[in-house]
């Protein structure tokens, strides 16, 4: 098989594997009863406030930046621990883990935790389309990892992870922290940005 008959597959595989968790992870959503487009039923491509009941609706928000890290961090993570798979394998590894991911933090337990623990008190989940396109993001950082250096993933994981500090006092270590050991302090810092 040619270098070139060998990355073509690799494309196809990861991209019918991308197609595969998504519609997968759709199909669990709306069977679970999440709306497919977030309770006002509108499609949308945008919504940067995270106190905005559309947030986590639309296409992208404020933290499709955290999946696209999710993508970033997933390609290092199969770098160090797959990386004899090729890398349309590993691809498709890391979208099926941001899948697992959505389904997960549109669970009920997790719902409630991030209701409870952190700001997202109005927190409903996301829409099956947010969700889909957060696995999406992830592909896309997964890709971006594939294509840079260490160190610019680095720097560009430390921009977003600062910009949205600044932005919307909530990143993706601040979601993790508050997520798994929340701190009041914190929760006051971010509610006082609303």
């Amino acid at each position: 098989m040619s270098a070139r008959t060998a990355l073509s597959r690799g494309y196809w595989m990861g991209a019918i594997g991308l197609t595969v968790v998504i519609a997968a992870v759709a199909v669990a959503e709306l069977a679970s009863g999440r709306a497919p487009f977030g309770p006002d039923g509108r499609f949308g491509w945008w919504d940067g406030d995270i106190w905005s009941s559309t947030n986590s609706q639309r296409v992208a928000d404020a933290y499709s930046f955290s999946h696209f890290i999710h993508g970033i961090l997933f390609y290092g993570f199969l770098w160090l621990v797959a990386r004899r798979l090729p890398t349309s394998q590993r691809f498709v590894m890391a979208v099926a883990m941001e899948g697992a991911w959505e389904l997960l933090e549109n669970s009920p337990f997790i719902i409630d935790r991030y209701r409870a623990a952190t700001i997202a008190q109005g927190y409903v989940g996301d829409s099956v389309l947010n969700s889909s396109c957060d696995i999406l993001f992830a592909g896309l950082g997964f890709l971006f990892a594939l294509k840079c250096s260490a160190r610019i993933s680095l720097a560009v994981v430390l921009a977003m992870e600062l910009g949205c500090l600044v932005w919307v006092r909530d990143n993706l270590t601040l979601n993790v922290i508050m997520l798994v050991r929340p701190i009041e302090a914190i929760k006051t810092w971010q509610s006082q940005g609303r």
